[in-house]
């Protein structure tokens, strides 16, 4: 039986290894500033933007803003004066 005790206690150990990793991937993510996707939806919304409008990738800012219990996608798009389409 001190064989089969043994592997047990590997699964443990990994068990806990595994729990212990997902509390820190959740810390990174909730010290970071925002989700993983803000930089994948501020290129989308950017090519989408230039389907109509010629504007460079400064022209398109993405954030979350933490309001209380809330939090808010804030896009802001700065469209040049004379905007010429694309």
């Amino acid at each position: 039986m001190g064989l089969f005790d043994f592997l047990l206690a590997k699964k443990q150990t990994a068990s806990v290894a595994k729990d212990r990793l997902r509390i820190i991937v959740a810390h990174e993510r909730a010290t970071r500033g925002g989700p993983d996707y803000l930089p994948t939806l501020q290129r989308e919304l950017l090519e989408v933007i230039r389907k109509y409008v010629n504007v460079d990738a400064e022209a398109v800012k993405v954030d979350l803003i933490g309001e209380g219990d809330n939090k808010v996608l804030d896009i802001s798009v700065a469209l040049p004066e004379n905007a010429p389409q694309a």
